[in-house]
């Protein structure tokens, strides 16, 4: 076990030396409770990978630690090769500086901006726990898998870490363990310069069990304290693990080892504590004979039992589990949009209004599709009037209540899509944007097809002032690569504006609705689920063949340029009418 330990912390500073960047100090005080959580603990299938819907979900939201992961990944048999470790950090290759979902195999979540992994980590048991409630049966358990993530000091004093562990307390999420590699430093000095509050205290009082492991090199009590998380089902538990940074460099203990090479002077000193006589990036027989047996071997034997159960519960459940099969690949059901609301010229409604309608309707036809608000939700519309609260009692419920966590409730929404299984929007008013901008940008590097349903645009939100007037947000969300911007003009803008965003696999959506009526403009029943995907297009076209002018509108605004382009004709100006719903689809048709 020991060699196992020092082949994790070499393998990291053999990596970070070679790349002459990177975070040492991490990887070198916190591969123990890794290695321990990884060969005793962490049920996964490193040939199948993501594959298995039932694999645990391991997320490091001390992204800076990466080395660390990586030599984990390579350990356990992804396809994570030597050759990858001595490319960490550099162009192009599967190692970059922080770990990126969907880039290397075997990474559950994109880290890196502190705190989020664990909003993310909690959204993951959020889909764990809802996804158990609706598909378990007798005899079947379907759905049973943990979620575990690592975190240091900085993790802890993010406000969405703070935010998203209050949320999980409350919903008892029993089946997340979170690892705290408590080393009292941090990237500028002591914690003690800023950071002295009783952790485990405040965890208690979100309602978690915390566990203290004394020393981090204690690899029995580290294995005793991931079992008694794991016995404590109604909790969700912060093992904290005393640990030394950079335990076994020269500078071991201080801010000095925390983000920089350890020289190759240092190297040599942490290799002789270690008792290291082997050759840089070597992994001994006996360390991979041991990660082959705990985690190559016992996961397909893990994986393998499942796949077996789910054969017979496929036949004792053929449309579950059919309905499981298609969520998990993200297959919409037939006929999904069938019943989606259409409306007439001269009804008038606010596009709010009509998006709480067609989630009435998405909620019937997609069994996976499920959400909630920051709160808000009597505002955004975002309720589901025939479905459940999701609470402990019924974490099949479809409703969920967010409370006013709005960077949290858009974390845990990108967990709970890289999660798999389910189809999540959440919703808040469109200001307090900024308060999420963060996940949203990571929604889009992660490619994670999570709605965000964002009401009362404008400044005809009225008399709640400029404090709940968005005026910069519009410009600054369309700023954002990997985004879809939706802003629908009407009520068959926006049935299509959630089409676009329920067809999307890879892109984020945002939905900016508005607080006040908008008449319903005329042709938009008929062209609207085939022009908004398109991203503008004209209409209200000029009565001759070439028009004088262009007026080009969104949203709210394009029933003003219909009527500007009323009063322009009786100026006799002819001019043509263009509803640009989106900025950025309209330029992927180049």
């Amino acid at each position: 076990d020991q060699l196992g330990v020092n082949t994790i912390r070499t393998l990291s500073v053999d990596a970070v030396q070679k790349a002459n960047s990177g975070h040492p100090g991490l990887p070198m005080g916190a591969a123990p409770m890794a290695y321990a959580l990884w060969t005793k603990h962490l049920k996964v299938n490193p040939k199948t990978s993501k594959n298995w819907a039932d694999r645990d979900r391991f997320v490091l939201s001390a992204g800076h630690g990466s080395a660390m992961l990586y030599s984990l990944l390579h350990l356990a048999g992804y396809q994570v090769t030597i050759d990858d470790l001595k490319q960490f950090r550099q162009w192009e290759s599967k190692t970059p500086g922080h770990p990126e979902v969907n880039h290397t195999d075997g990474v559950e979540a994109t880290t890196g901006p502190l705190g989020q992994g664990i909003a993310m980590a909690v959204g993951m048991a959020m889909a764990e726990a809802h996804l158990a409630a609706t598909y378990n049966k007798d005899q079947f358990n379907v759905v049973d898998h943990y979620t575990y993530a690592l975190c240091g000091d900085g993790d802890l004093m993010e406000g969405v870490s703070q935010e998203a562990s209050s949320m999980a307390g409350h919903m008892k999420l029993g089946k997340l363990i979170v690892l705290y590699d408590s080393n009292d430093i941090s990237l500028d000095g002591p914690t003690s310069k800023a950071f002295t509050e009783n952790v485990g205290a405040r965890y208690e009082a979100y309602g978690w069990q915390h566990i203290l492991v004394k020393d981090g090199n204690d690899l029995a009590a580290i294995s005793k304290a991931i079992e008694e998380a794991k016995a404590e089902t109604d909790k969700p538990t912060l093992i904290e693990v005393k640990t030394v940074i950079g335990f076994g460099a020269p500078n071991q203990g201080t801010s000095a080892v925390h983000g920089a090479p350890l020289g190759l002077e240092g190297i040599q000193k942490a290799k002789e504590i270690y008792g290291w006589e082997y050759p840089d990036f070597t992994v001994p027989e006996e360390v991979a004979e041991r990660f082959r047996q705990t985690m190559v071997e016992e996961g397909e034997k893990a994986e393998n039992a499942w796949r077996e159960m789910f054969a017979a519960y496929k036949a004792a459940y053929p449309e579950l589990a059919q309905q499981f099969e298609d969520a998990f690949a993200g297959k919409l059901p037939e006929n999904w949009d069938a019943e989606l609301p259409t409306y007439d010229e001269g009804e008038s409604q606010a596009s709010r209004v009509s998006s709480k309608e067609v989630i009435q309707e998405l909620s019937k036809a997609i069994p996976s599709f499920w959400g909630g608000s920051a709160d808000l939700s009597g505002s955004n519309n975002t309720m589901v009037t025939a479905d459940k609260d999701f609470t402990p009692e019924h974490y099949e419920g479809r409703n969920i209540w967010f409370g006013v966590r709005e960077f949290a409730m858009a974390s845990a929404m990108n967990g709970i899509q890289l999660h798999g299984g389910t189809r999540i929007y959440g919703g808040t008013f469109f200001v307090f944007v900024d308060y999420l901008r963060p996940a949203v940008r990571l929604a889009a590097i992660q490619n994670t097809p999570v709605i965000f349903v964002l009401t009362h645009d404008s400044v005809a939100v009225g008399e709640d002032g400029p404090t709940h007037e968005p005026v910069e947000q519009l410009a600054s969300v369309r700023s954002m690569p990997g985004v879809h911007v939706l802003r629908p003009a009407d009520g068959n803008e926006t049935r299509a504006a959630w089409k676009v965003a329920m067809e999307s696999t890879d892109t984020p959506t945002i939905l900016v609705l508005s607080r006040q009526n908008l008449p319903v403009l005329p042709t938009t029943k008929e062209v609207a689920d085939d022009m908004v995907k398109k991203g503008a297009y004209v209409l209200s076209p000029a009565k001759g063949e070439q028009p004088e002018g262009i007026l080009i509108a969104t949203g709210s605004e394009v029933d003003l340029a219909v009527k500007a382009q009323k009063v322009l004709a009786e100026q006799g100006k002819d001019v043509s009418v263009v509803s640009m719903p989106s900025f950025d689809l309209f330029e992927q048709q180049s």
